[in-house]
């Protein structure tokens, strides 16, 4: 098992699977909990390790995860995004978190875009969902703006599950419409 050698480019972001040298970055995200806690809450590094390994490993095994968002014009690691499917997902997410300081540049809908493009274009994914809470209204408006609209509620699997989450989402056929319209 490799990682696949890839990397996406936008006009100022690189998206590439996670490297070691990220792990820094990712675990003070995770540790902001106020900020992550529509993602699973805060964790402590081990735990933040783990994570970041799962996502790796599914990079292995699957050939696709979460990519790490390093901002072009300085080389820093903002968050992680991408194509998520677990085992007993509620379908095939586009995914996205974004380190606090840089909420609001538009850098979770940039590179959740290019994702996008990706997942419908190289793993043939004909559906994209968000599991969104229903209170991050911050998410809704990124997926808004990504052409996505409320679908349906859902679970998340275990340890999740007691919590109803917001499916938002689109055909593949409606994003290469939107694409092809220059959305």
């Amino acid at each position: 098992m490799t990682i696949p050698d890839i990397q996406l480019e936008t006009p100022r972001l690189i998206l590439r699977p996670p490297r070691l040298e990220d792990f820094d970055a990712w675990a003070a995200f995770m540790a902001d909990g106020d900020h992550v806690r529509y993602v699973g809450g805060a964790q402590p590094r081990p735990l933040a390790w783990r994570a970041m390994m799962s996502v790796v490993g599914s990079w292995a095994v699957q050939g696709f995860a979460f990519f790490s968002v390093i901002e072009k014009s300085s080389g820093r690691w903002l968050g992680r995004l991408g194509p998520w499917y677990p085992e007993g997902w509620p379908g095939t997410e586009v995914g996205w978190g974004i380190v606090a300081d840089a909420n609001g540049k538009g850098y979770a809908s940039e590179g959740s875009a290019a994702a996008i493009d990706w997942a419908v274009e190289q793993l043939g994914w004909t559906e994209i969902i968000h599991t969104i809470d229903p209170e991050n209204v911050a998410s809704k408006g990124v997926a808004g703006k990504l052409g996505s609209r409320f679908l349906r509620y859902g679970r998340l699997p275990e340890p999740f599950h007691e919590k109803q989450v917001e499916v938002w989402g689109q055909s593949a056929d409606e994003w290469r419409a939107r694409r092809k319209n220059g959305a």
